[in-house]
């Protein structure tokens, strides 16, 4: 799998949605591997999208398409200021990756030196993350070659995952976590939207 994130200051949050529903409607068609999308705003102004291909090749393939072109210029316009963007083929999923069901998502960004601990992590013991954590409907970890990640999880809803923040982990857990989590930034997208191939 590619992801690809998009992330920037965006107060034309309605026009922005409207966009994205426009290139669902009229482009996706013709996007050979496009498997899916997760939008939304914080509540501070910053659109998030973590789009989802089957591979990089065909990601790349779909940017060359004049349509896409005029479109992602038109995407553009719309932001307030510089807009960052982030590509990863080293993906993994949690439950099957995301869910179409979350009321809540979170973007967790940050960067470590292993990325295969931190992917292990993620990986290694599902059944006890679900058992610990059963707010979480699935996740995807993209992982960027200078190790720089963006951890998207989806929640059944925000009470739900603020409560489970609440739960202690065990001792082995927590350390692993804390190792990930050491300066990264989170992005709460409360209105999340969903797209699907």
């Amino acid at each position: 799998m590619f992801i690809q994130i998009i992330q920037g200051r965006c107060t034309r949050q309605d026009e922005m949605h409207s966009l994205a529903t426009e290139w669902r409607e009229k482009l996706s068609e013709g996007a050979d591997g496009w498997l899916g999308g997760t939008y939304g705003f914080t509540d501070d102004g910053m659109f998030m999208a973590v789009i989802r291909f089957e591979d990089r090749d065909r990601a790349m393939a779909n940017s060359r398409r004049p349509e896409q072109g005029e479109w992602a210029e038109r995407m553009a316009a719309l932001f307030d200021g510089p807009v960052e963007f982030h590509d990863s083929d080293d993906v993994s999923l949690l439950f099957e990756g995301g869910s179409d069901d979350a009321k809540f998502v979170q973007v967790i960004r940050g960067k470590v030196d292993d990325p295969a601990r931190l992917r292990a992590m993620m990986t290694e013991n599902p059944q006890m993350l679900h058992e610990m954590r059963p707010d979480i409907l699935g996740a995807t970890l993209a992982i960027e070659p200078d190790g720089t990640y963006t951890e998207t999880i989806a929640f059944v809803d925000e009470d739900s995952a603020r409560k489970g923040e609440a739960v202690m982990p065990p001792d082995d857990v927590r350390s692993e976590l804390e190792y990930a989590m050491q300066g990264a930034m989170y992005f709460d997208l409360r209105h999340p939207w969903f797209e699907t191939a």
